[in-house]
């Protein structure tokens, strides 16, 4: 059985077919992120041990640190800010000893840049996962040594010089490329996660079908792990989580073994709780004098002030659950639990029950 193994200093994560689906939190990652990015640029790293330890407890079992900063104020000062070759090396070291200071977790080194996957591998203690290698061949001649030198394993996209193909036979046939290209160098299957790529179903209406039937054949025929960037599948619609909790049970029902995401449901900011206020205090309501925001946002569905995890979350866990990868159903129950409940150890038995 296929199984990918990812250690931190003390702890292991493990992809694999008869596995948990892989959760690989992605907030850690400058780009989209304004703030996130002008704090980075002052070395301020605060922002990244929170939401380190948010999405572990979200529960992420692998954290992706990714290192593309855009540094505008000291580009403006310093041209060689304007080169990611010379910004993203050094932040990646210090973004993965930040994180590792943090929390005890698999991380997986997330660059463009040869020089910052180096830097993160260095700095990495365990067996980190290497995102990523694609099928263009200057691509292959530089990740794929690395690979064999730190001896991790790495993501594998499915696209080449030519670009990202609409066709899944394309797509298959890079990822069968690298997985080939990887055994030259002495890297075995099992250490490589193939990302078929996700395309939005907003502009392609057979791309949930796509990734279903790659992810069967890269099981089936290539015997590998898979992954995706988990959202990209509902880009530009509305209610993307609805959509989003669909889709990854049944990717993971095609078996597809993992995903990079958010596993953290962001807190409700104090400017939405008090327009809402302000909203319901116009329709007449009147709220308990004293009622504090967080009894006010879980009133009105609202969801939190706090980090919790998010509702692709729960989907990830009910699918373990009924594919028999949650054992007794104990994470399943643990998740739902009411906060001083009992009901964990009665689940179980029921479970058993069930199963006599």
């Amino acid at each position: 059985m296929t199984r990918t193994v990812i250690e931190s200093k003390t702890k292991t994560a493990i992809i694999g077919f008869d596995q948990p689906f892989c959760v690989i939190g992605e907030r850690i990652n400058p780009t989209g992120r304004k703030i996130l990015n002008e704090e980075l640029e002052r070395g301020d790293f605060s922002r990244v041990e929170v939401d380190a330890i948010a999405q572990a407890a979200a529960g992420a079992t692998v954290l992706d640190i990714n290192s593309g900063a855009v540094f505008s104020n000291k580009m403006a000062e310093d041209p060689r800010y304007a080169d990611n070759n010379f910004v993203e090396p050094e932040l990646m070291r210090q973004l993965v000893e930040c994180v590792q200071n943090a929390i005890d977790i698999p991380l997986c080194i997330d660059s463009s840049v040869p020089g910052a996957l180096e830097n993160g591998l260095a700095a990495a203690e365990g067996r980190p996962l290497l995102n990523s290698v694609t099928g263009e061949e200057e691509r292959l001649e530089l990740v794929l040594p690395l690979v064999k030198k730190y001896n991790v394993p790495v993501v594998a996209i499915s696209n080449d010089d030519t670009g990202i193909s609409e066709d899944p036979d394309v797509r298959f046939a890079v990822a069968k490329k690298i997985v080939e290209r990887a055994a030259d160098f002495g890297i075995p299957a099992h250490d490589i996660v193939v990302d078929p790529l996700v395309m939005p179903i907003g502009a392609m209406a057979t791309a949930g079908h796509q990734v279903f039937t790659l992810v069967r054949r890269l099981r089936d025929e290539l015997g590998v792990n898979t992954t995706c960037g988990a959202s990209n599948i509902s880009f530009g619609l509305p209610n993307r989580h609805g959509v989003n909790n669909a889709f990854l049970p049944m990717a993971m029902g095609a078996g597809m073994t993992s995903a990079i995401m958010n596993p953290v449901a962001l807190p409700v900011n104090a400017k939405k709780i008090a327009e809402k206020k302000a909203e319901v205090l116009a329709a007449g309501i009147i709220l308990p004098e004293g009622m504090d925001d967080e009894t006010f946002v879980s009133l009105f569905g609202m969801g939190s002030t706090k980090s919790r995890p998010g509702k692709e979350m729960e989907a990830i866990r009910a699918a373990n659950l009924l594919m028999n990868q949650d054992d007794g159903g104990a994470a399943w129950i643990g998740f739902n639990k009411p906060a001083g409940g009992d009901g964990a150890s009665g689940g179980r038995r029921g479970g058993r029950r069930r199963r006599a």
